[in-house]
């Protein structure tokens, strides 16, 4: 049984505010010139299908079109619903789209029911786990303890009918703990949102979204895709792919990365000014990749953004690295607030506003009202 792995299309995105619509456009016709090469037997996206939870109307107009050539392949598709989708606008019309094997989770509300495959070796469930919250999981399961995402994906992996003996592969998006993150990743300001993968333990293959930098979990069972496309310079030196899975007889699991080759690159290029005016630079470069432009000079280059943007027109940010702006301190990494609750996010911001840590009375408090609003947004 084969299956094609995809997830965080981030369809509509901008990279400093230019549109990716035309990269994505390109590369999701690459993806399908891929998948008539497989010919798989079900076709997995794993969410962050849009780049917002109110997409723009050329991303939704790019879904349509994918999905209707995608429905023309006849291939299965699965596609659920990551933490950048509006689980309700994501699943519009998808009981129409089901009639064509189109099979849109948006949302979670307990009941999962899996897309059953066959093959020599009999059958195989593949199971859709939007991006689940614990307040989700307690509204679903109120006796049941949700306080961490570990708990919120166990109870609802535990919610799930899985047959003994049969292969079962899971389509979820969520943060799994070892994972290596990037900048292009939007964590849930606070909220300890890891979840472990001994959770995963009754799956023979686990399609993984959320991470954009493609990569395995322990082994390759547990499988991040990562994004079709580069949204961030922090992705410069990766290589985008479509993951293709083979199952054999239960146990048996073989992956095969589909190389993907943008439009435009995305890619950092450093030097003084008058190196990377010369000719001799930038006649052996693609000069229409999409360019962090990093300079090397001790001064400022006058109108330097509209000089260099006649050789390189597509520049989306131009910096220095010289000895004045070494002087200072390193920021912080903000990938490091994905480890800390939303509780002891405002507990330290009002320690630095106050001069003071919080009260008990005022913990409780906030403690109440980040659950509310948890609540509201899930």
């Amino acid at each position: 049984m084969k299956l094609t792995h995809l997830s965080d299309l981030h369809l509509g995105k901008r990279v400093h505010e230019v549109s990716m619509i035309e990269d994505q456009q390109y590369i999701l016709q690459q993806i399908l010139r891929i998948i008539d090469d497989e010919q798989p037997d079900a076709v997995l996206i794993a969410g962050d299908v849009y780049d917002r939870s109110v997409p723009s109307a050329e991303a939704v107009a790019l879904l349509d079109e994918f999905l209707v050539q995608l429905a023309e392949r006849a291939h299965p598709v699965m596609m659920i619903g990551g933490n950048h989708d509006n689980a309700e606008r994501l699943s519009f019309g998808s009981r129409l789209l089901a009639h064509s094997n189109i099979h849109i989770f948006g949302a979670y509300d307990g009941k999962v029911v899996p897309l059953t495959l066959s093959d020599a070796y009999g059958e195989a469930d593949i199971w859709p786990l939007p991006f689940i919250r614990p307040v989700q999981i307690r509204h679903c399961f109120p006796d049941a303890e949700a306080e961490s995402y570990t708990d919120a994906v166990r109870v609802a992996v535990e919610a799930m009918p899985l047959v003994p003996g049969r292969r079962n592969v899971l389509v979820s998006h969520q943060f799994v703990t070892g994972a290596a993150t990037c900048e292009s990743e939007e964590f849930s300001v606070g909220g300890t949102v890891n979840v472990d993968a001994a959770v995963f333990d009754a799956f023979d293959y686990v399609a993984l979204g959320h991470i954009h930098n493609r990569q395995n979990i322990g082994n390759s069972r547990i499988h991040y895709c990562g994004t079709p496309l580069k949204y961030s310079f922090s992705e410069a030196t990766h290589e985008k792919s479509v993951t293709v899975i083979t199952l054999g007889a239960k146990g048996d699991l073989h992956l095969q990365l589909r190389p993907l080759v943008p439009k435009h690159d995305l890619r950092e290029i450093r030097g003084r000014f008058a190196e990377l005016t010369d000719p001799a630079f930038y006649t052996h470069t693609n000069c229409d990749d999409y360019l962090h432009v990093v300079l090397t000079d001790e001064q400022d280059i006058p109108e330097v953004a509209g000089r260099l943007r006649d050789i390189y027109p597509n520049i989306l940010h131009i910096s220095y690295d010289n000895t004045r702006t070494r002087i200072g301190g390193m920021v912080a990494d903000a990938a490091d607030v994905a480890y800390k609750t939303d509780l002891e996010l405002f507990e330290e911001l009002f320690e630095q506003i106050n001069g003071r840590a919080m009260s008990d009375e005022q913990r409780g408090c906030v403690e109440n009202l980040i659950e509310a609003i948890q609540e509201e947004l899930a």
